[in-house]
């Protein structure tokens, strides 16, 4: 069999594929030995002298099912799935500020609906800026020890 090296590369870059992807009929062989130019290979192809394998793919089948999983019921995201440190998986500002804005929301309710005064609201306010509070747990049982009622 000839060394067909110029046909398969004309015949790839026709087709924007790889080497490996050209297969030659072994009917044809000679024919396909005397085309030359890229316009020979092209009617070649288009003959069904030279074929070219189309790119096997890979299912996205199982992954979908699998970002399925950690979307819908926080499944394959405990310890033994986790790379990284806390703070890799969610930074430090993000933490901050889903937990201020948490606060912060929560503090106005309450003095919108007079559970607790300006007076109670600013003291809270200030402190949740300072960061002296960890949760929204903590900001209530700050303000039941200054003697609110806050569930």
């Amino acid at each position: 069999m000839p060394d067909m090296l110029l046909q398969k590369r004309l015949a790839a870059q026709i087709k924007k594929t790889g080497l490996n992807n050209v297969k030659f009929n072994p009917e044809y062989i000679d024919e396909i030995s005397e085309a030359l130019t890229r316009k020979d290979i092209k009617r070649l192809i288009k003959d069904g002298k030279i074929e070219i394998e189309h790119r096997k793919g890979i299912s996205n089948g199982r992954l979908k099912e699998r970002k399925e999983k950690k979307r819908k019921r926080g499944e394959r995201r405990k310890h033994g799935s986790r790379k990284g440190k806390a703070g890799a998986r969610q930074g430090k500002k993000e933490l901050w500020v889903s937990k201020i804005r948490k606060i912060r929301k929560y503090l106005k309710w309450l003095r919108d609906n007079n559970v607790i005064d300006k007076k109670a609201y600013r003291l809270a306010y200030r402190r949740a800026k300072g960061n002296a509070f960890k949760s929204l747990n903590d900001v209530k049982t700050f303000l039941n020890q200054l003697g609110y009622k806050v569930e």
